[in-house]
């Protein structure tokens, strides 16, 4: 097959998920409705941060970071695949196709470098904690977070430069509902040893170091809890971590199910993307409020404040009501 240079191929052909034709209506509709609850509870999460000085912490500094990504990366692959079930066409465009990479794994590698630090935050609060302000003061935490968006711009930049000099055959379709790094590789008629030499060593490096980090802080923790076992340390130490512990989980979970479990592209390794691009951006906003007590309180707080400036708008005080009647 004559190879055909990268700047040739203007569009690529999106195969999208398996869906049978008359359960298209369904599917947009459900993952629309989740696409909005993923934008709506990670932007109600940074308003709540932002808004309540009692959570001005490096924790929910940290989260509000993670919140922001959670929004980016459902935001790289959701809506153009909406589209395309809506209007029932699976092209999209060279640029397009690079962009929607580009996004997909700075914000996938910013995950990663964000939980990490969630999980070495964690640790100093409960084995350090009579150190917890001095170890993590602001300078450190905005270095952190610095550090995490610069590794993952390098690893992004890296892949996406070595992608885009590519040539591609005249098979163009991508068997998958996004344009994703391992599928594109198999389009090209090129050599891509460097790809896959990067891919095995420096991209490996980028995912087990972050979680190196998350099971060594999560050691450390158990071990100083188990030091001295008692129901109270526990049960704060799993209100501390639980929900951090859960998207920890979930997120490496589906990322090595579809990354280092997974032969070949097929409906299961669809269905682990899923999980991975759409399901955890969604349900983070969800772990963290319902089993975060500050959360909950600001949220409440701010509900209580919504109904009594509406219940002042609707029922005005009676002196006012009185000068009213008055004046008239």
């Amino acid at each position: 097959m004559r190879p055909e240079n990268q700047s040739s191929v203007s569009e690529f052909l999106l195969l999208g998920l398996p869906i049978q034709p008359g359960q298209q209506g369904v599917f947009f509709s459900l993952f629309l409705g989740m696409y909005l609850t993923t934008v709506l509870g990670n932007l109600l999460i940074i308003l709540l941060i932002r808004l309540d000085s009692r959570l001005h912490t490096p924790m929910y500094f940290f989260l509000s970071h993670l919140a922001f990504s959670d929004i980016a990366l459902s935001s790289a692959t959701v809506p153009k695949m909406l589209m395309n079930i809506q209007t029932r066409r699976q092209s999209i465009s060279y640029m397009g196709c690079i962009s929607q990479l580009y996004f997909f794994i700075l914000f996938g590698t910013l995950d990663n470098f964000l939980l990490a630090v969630m999980a070495y935050d964690r640790y100093v609060a409960i084995c350090h904690p009579l150190h917890y302000t001095t170890i993590m003061r602001e300078g450190l935490c905005t270095l952190l977070v610095a550090g995490s968006w610069i590794l993952s711009c390098v690893h992004d930049l890296l892949h996406t430069l070595l992608l885009v000099r590519l040539s591609f055959c005249t098979d163009i379709t991508i068997t998958h509902f996004f344009c994703e790094l391992t599928v594109l590789l198999k389009l090209s008629c090129s050599d891509i040893s460097l790809n896959k030499l990067v891919i095995s060593t420096e991209a490996e490096i980028v995912f087990f170091l972050p979680l190196g980090i998350v099971l060594g802080s999560y050691i450390h923790i158990g071990t100083v809890i188990l030091r001295v076992p008692s129901t109270k340390r526990l049960f704060k130490a799993f209100s501390t971590c639980g929900s951090h512990l859960f998207v920890v989980s979930l997120y490496y979970g589906t990322t090595a199910t579809v990354y280092f479990f997974s032969s070949s592209w097929d409906s299961k390794d669809i269905i682990a993307s899923v999980l991975y691009a759409i399901v955890t951006p969604m349900l983070n906003p969800f772990i963290y409020s319902l089993r975060n007590r500050d959360i909950k309180q600001v949220l409440e707080m701010c509900v209580n404040r919504i109904n009594f400036f509406r219940r002042q708008t609707l029922n005005p005080p009676v002196a006012v009501r009185s000068e009213v009647r008055n004046v008239s």
